[in-house]
């Protein structure tokens, strides 16, 4: 009989996590989705290329709001099985309430060991699929993005300039400048021209203008009747350098094992830098994926102490609203640590404060139960 009510809350509790969970993220996903659009719009990349980031960008989404959703989830789930009377079912048993409390706890570590995987494994590697996409992508609409008397630099070192372009696609008075590097560039001006795609890359058919070389003080120029100008070559101006909650985890632990003991081994390749000024970064990072999750219990235990308290209770309105804030205190509380563990004397404060704020709940509930410890 235990075994059957428990297994039913646990599903109760799971199948609301589950229908809020994704509900939420499916809402957030979509309003981010929009906001990528800027890779079609102003970057010039293809349909393929936005639909690939945005599905690959559902696992950091998911990954954010558990803990909000699990404390919500708990809460509301226990204050239903309170008003329907359900709760009484576990007390005329024999079930004391801080094994009841105690079950659903444990039952927040398969929380905490998901998140932990996601937040490792899942996420990192997802957002790194991202910007690899993005590296590899060519600027599909890039034709598109061009506007009549309007400067155009959606890719690196190319700005195109138009008078203007008819219905098929020809243009008049282009004006091109190619920045080859820190003192050379080149500029092309055209009479007229036309964007063609040939083996799946881009390419601009200028006629009747001028090439003007500049290097340093040196200029140089020459006519040319015809001239087809490679756009492949370019790439787009969408942040192609990885973010640190894209670099793998292990990469990020060897890191700050090298910083604190200077052991001088090999990291792994990457395309970030692995020194003191990236160690403050590198530690929220690190923070995120392994140190929060561990506030997930904690939020869980703040949530059941709902059960130490019945509906009849006069002040009982109260303190469902004092719970929730407190919950949610803690969720904001743990978004806002990883903020501050890059400061040289809070780390073992932050890493720390999951832990002490669990045993002074638990206390707490011990106290109120007053259980023998």
């Amino acid at each position: 009989m235990k075994k059957i009510i428990f297994n039913k809350l646990i599903r109760d509790v799971f199948k609301f996590f589950l229908l809020i969970s994704l509900s939420l993220s499916l809402i957030i996903w979509v309003v981010q989705a929009v906001n990528f659009l800027d890779y079609i719009s102003e970057d010039g990349h293809g349909f393929k290329t936005y639909f690939y980031i945005t599905i690959l960008n559902f696992p950091k989404i998911f990954s954010r709001i558990m803990p909000f959703c699990i404390f919500v989830s708990c809460f509301y789930i226990l204050n239903k099985y309170e008003v329907k009377n359900e709760l009484v079912i576990f007390w005329n048993i024999g079930i004391k309430k801080i094994k009841f409390i105690n079950i659903l706890v444990l039952f927040s570590l398969l929380f905490l060991i998901f998140q932990i995987f996601l937040n490792t494994l899942i996420v990192p590697r997802s957002l790194d699929e991202a910007r690899e996409y993005i590296r590899k992508s060519n600027i599909d609409f890039f034709p598109s993005l061009i506007k009549e008397k309007k400067f155009i630099d959606a890719v690196e070192n190319l700005t195109i300039f138009i008078e203007s372009k008819n219905e098929d696609g020809e243009l008049k008075n282009v004006y091109l400048k190619d920045q080859i590097d820190k003192y050379q560039s080149q500029i092309i001006i055209a009479k007229n021209g036309k964007f063609i795609t040939k083996d799946n890359s881009n390419f601009l058919i200028l006629n009747n203008g001028n090439f003007i070389d500049i290097e340093e003080d040196k200029i140089t120029s020459f006519a040319f009747k015809k001239t087809e100008f490679n756009l492949s070559k370019y790439v787009t101006t969408s942040t192609t350098f990885p973010k640190f909650q894209e670099i793998d985890t292990n990469f990020l632990l060897e890191c700050l094992y090298k910083l604190k003991f200077n052991k001088n081994f090999i990291l792994s390749s990457y395309l970030i830098s692995c020194n003191e000024n990236s160690e403050g970064d590198i530690k929220e990072e690190v923070f995120k994926r392994v140190i929060k999750p561990l506030f997930i219990p904690v939020i869980v235990l703040i949530a059941s102490i709902i059960v130490l308290y019945n509906k009849d209770y006069f002040n009982y309105s109260r303190i469902q609203y004092t719970l929730f804030t407190i919950g949610f205190f803690t969720i904001v509380l743990s978004e806002i640590s990883a903020r501050y563990i890059s400061n040289d004397f809070m780390p073992i404060i932050f890493i720390t404060l999951p832990i002490l704020i669990f045993f002074a709940s638990y206390f707490y509930l011990l106290l109120k139960l007053r259980v023998k410890i």
